[in-house]
């Protein structure tokens, strides 16, 4: 549990480094701690060290530890189907994989039911990777424009990615970029409904290039709790 600590540290020191390579701070980056497989007593101690905001890729597992875990903002950062949504629309603060718009139709309709706008981000797959999900950089707008008129109970904040994994991270940073560029022409429209905060980039492995590229969010799980050992997960999803 101490690593955890120590761990969390070492990151924000590394975001902090990274950040000002672009002439920001570490405090202009939102840490979101990725905490698929960790119980909620190793999710406290991160909390307890710091940490705001929590991720999980399924929502089994924000349903199953949600009431162990102490206050904090909860982000559903996995792929999700709308079958779930209903499970989790009074929980999450943030949902980061938007990649249809049947899901934003559902996510409307479920916090329409809650009296609630959900806030959400736009998942774009850069380099149309069969294996990911998102849209494609040309897909972006469409979805993003469907969204705005057919859903008044979401509010975009946003855009996220996961760059194809790379030795060098740095070679995956032509896709950070592109994503970045796209980030920023939607951040100039003007619309009640777009509100755009968040550029969710970067994970373990590549969340500093990520930062350098522009990233103002970074989802970092194993750099914080340690490898993970799935054959010791009780939690499925």
């Amino acid at each position: 549990m101490e690593d955890i600590k120590g761990n969390l540290s070492v990151v924000y020191q590394r975001m902090d480094r990274a950040a000002q390579q672009c002439g920001k701070t570490g405090e202009d980056v939102l840490l979101v701690a990725v905490s698929k497989t960790r119980t909620p007593e190793e999710i406290n101690v991160a909390i307890d060290a710091g940490v705001t905001d929590i991720g999980e890729n399924k929502v089994q597992e924000i349903m199953d530890k949600y009431e162990a875990v102490k206050p904090v903002k909860w982000h559903m950062i996995g792929h999700l189907q709308t079958n779930k949504v209903k499970y989790i629309i009074d929980k999450v603060a943030l949902i980061h994989s938007v990649d249809s718009l049947k899901l934003a139709k559902e996510i409307n309709k479920r916090a329409g039911a809650h009296g609630i706008t959900m806030d959400i981000l736009v998942q774009i797959n850069p380099a149309d990777e069969e294996s990911k999900f998102g849209v494609s950089l040309g897909e972006t707008k469409q979805l993003i424009g469907d969204i705005l008129e057919q859903c008044e109970n979401v509010r975009i904040r946003g855009l996220m990615s996961v760059a194809p994994i790379a030795e060098d991270p740095r070679d995956v940073k032509v896709y950070f970029d592109k994503v970045k560029e796209q980030y920023d022409e939607f951040s100039r429209i003007d619309h009640p409904n777009l509100d755009f905060q968040y550029l969710s980039m970067g994970m373990s492995h590549d969340f500093e290039v990520a930062i350098e590229a522009g990233s103002n969010l970074v989802r970092v799980g194993s750099a914080i709790f340690g490898e993970r050992d799935y054959s010791k997960a009780q939690i499925g999803g």
